[in-house]
């Protein structure tokens, strides 16, 4: 059974409908259930749309992201609610407990920083850091382009990652170092990134960073740590050196975000565990995956 050219175009109107809705949900008053049923449709509507290509697997993954994106963006809705629900001890206590008294961060600052003055490595480390934006989704775009056949696997462990660390944003919401301190409820930290930023593109840096910025309680589990270890773990799937340069980005990222004040070590001990877990469930739930798989195969357009 294949799909019909009438269900083909009620396909891409459901893609358009998933793309739209996170634009225009403020506008239209759509509440957080109604833009979820919307954008988590339509990769499938997608599937059901065109034939199967590089592209459109990738297109695939897109419209997941995308769907990862708006419910990372809106708890962010009504700020104040989202400031009330946010934890802000509990990592500080842990923090302390792993730095002997004392919390890495502050540790790793006063070791290697000069309060008021930026070193290399300071602006290394924020390079590092802002390419994270690029590495989880260009190893996916790596692996479609020179490995296919380990694509829809790995994108589908990326996908449940994300989405994973996205619910826990939902259920605890959790302050990171930088803001805690900045309130008091921590001891002083720097925000290095902020200085580095700021120096270096100077007034295109606020516009440029109220872009990605988002939620700023998405801090527990790190995904910047998480969805790189998965990047690693995907990698060393197809080579030793791929899987190499995955680890050494992922462990170079980790360092980053705890000296530059962005997460705690829980938060990166919680991602770390949050991508390790999917990737040794996923055999587990291979059969499942491969049925519904399947039921939307004998959907998908032939190939003209």
């Amino acid at each position: 059974m294949r799909s019909s050219p009438a269900l083909r175009r009620v396909a891409w109107a459901a893609v358009a409908v998933g793309v739209v809705a996170p634009l225009v949900r403020h506008r239209l008053g759509l509440r957080p259930p109604v833009v979820s049923a919307l954008t988590i449709q339509a990769p499938v509507a997608l599937a059901l749309a065109t034939p199967r290509s590089r592209l459109r697997d990738a297109g695939i993954y897109t419209l997941q992201m995308w769907s990862y994106y708006a419910h990372y963006d809106m708890p962010d809705d009504q700020p104040e609610r989202l400031e009330a629900r946010t934890r802000v001890g509990y990592p500080v206590a842990i923090d302390r407990v792993i730095g002997a008294g004392e919390l890495p961060t502050v540790r790793l600052q006063r070791a290697l920083g000069r309060p008021g003055r930026l070193r290399p490595h300071d602006v290394a480390l924020s390079c590092v850091h802002w390419t994270w934006f690029f590495v989880p989704h260009g190893t996916m775009a790596y692996l479609l382009w020179r490995h296919p056949g380990h694509y829809a696997r790995s994108a589908t462990l990326m996908a449940v990652a994300f989405d994973l660390g996205a619910l826990v944003y939902w259920a605890l919401p959790t302050a990171p170092p930088w803001w805690a301190s900045k309130t008091g409820k921590a001891p002083p930290v720097r925000r290095i990134m902020e200085e580095t930023g700021e120096r270096i593109w100077g007034r295109l840096w606020r516009p440029l960073y109220d872009l990605v910025e988002g939620n700023p309680f998405a801090a527990m589990p790190s995904l910047h740590f998480g969805t790189s270890v998965m990047s690693a773990l995907v990698l060393s799937g197809v080579g030793r050196r791929a899987g190499a340069t995955g680890w050494a980005y992922a462990l170079t990222l980790g360092f980053g975000l705890v000296y530059l004040g962005e997460h705690y070590v829980v938060d990166l001990a919680a991602g770390f565990a949050l991508a390790v877990g999917v990737h040794r469930l996923a055999p587990h739930l291979a059969p499942a995956v491969a049925r519904i798989g399947g039921a939307i195969q004998r959907l998908e357009p032939r190939v003209a």
